[in-house]
């Protein structure tokens, strides 16, 4: 009940605010960026620990759990130090954030996995919505129903979590790096007009593709295993 208590909310608040603004929750000006500012160097390097993440995520889970956990904390603690009047060292709080949701996520190793799971699947549907042309102030309704399939796949099936999330991220990381090269290459073709108006379908699909390949790779991988334990 707890759970749909705050879904629902969730659901309130962000309709309430597209209504109110008209703007998007997913800001793809930040994202492209974050893309278009990625040397070459760095580029290869989030597509090289992207096909890592994407293949053989499911080995070390554990740590990329960890890790993650830890970025969004240091991103939380950052923001709330931004937030919160009196506090100016951003630098301590973030690293405070850090270290909190790193040490938390290790004993509460199954529900961080099905968090970033259902995280996984809400990136999944809301992909599917940019790309069909949707108005994306309303993004939010398909990544909804993503994180509550997502989210329910992943309590029942533990395994499944893994291979979504490990999934995702790698098919992030590949999506800004494969981007970002092309970017580099192709700035005539590949530049920020393009991409959001006429070529609308390539972010999702930057993510996805790699994403699906990921899950199929990676069911094989797990259930032809006999040496991975959850």
């Amino acid at each position: 009940m707890d759970c749909l208590t705050i879904l629902a909310q969730a659901a309130d608040s962000a309709r309430t605010n597209a209504n109110a603004g008209g703007e998007p929750i997913l800001s793809i000006d930040a994202l492209w960026k974050q893309i278009s500012s990625l040397q070459q160097l760095e580029a290869f390097m989030f597509v090289a620990f992207g096909v890592v993440w994407l293949f053989y995520g499911w080995r070390v889970f554990k740590i990329l759990v960890v890790l993650t956990f830890a970025l969004m904390g240091w991103a939380l603690g950052w923001r709330l130090t931004d937030i919160v009047q009196g506090i100016d060292n951003q630098l301590l709080g973030a690293a405070i954030g850090m270290a909190v949701l790193a040490a938390l996520s290790v004993p509460l190793m199954r529900w961080a996995v099905s968090i970033l799971g259902a995280f996984a699947g809400a990136v999944f549907t809301g992909g599917i919505w940019y790309a069909i042309g949707l108005k994306p102030e309303y993004i939010w309704a398909g990544a909804l129903i993503g994180m509550v399939a997502g989210g329910m796949i992943s309590f029942i099936v533990f395994r499944i979590a893994v291979i979504l999330f490990t999934s995702m991220g790698g098919g992030a990381l590949i999506m800004m790096g494969g981007l970002a090269l092309l970017y580099k290459y192709f700035p005539e073709r590949f530049h920020y007009g393009y991409v959001t108006t006429n070529g609308k379908w390539i972010l999702p699909l930057a993510i996805m593709v790699p994403m699906l390949l990921g899950l199929i790779a990676q069911h094989k991988f797990v259930k032809g295993s006999k040496e991975w334990e959850i």
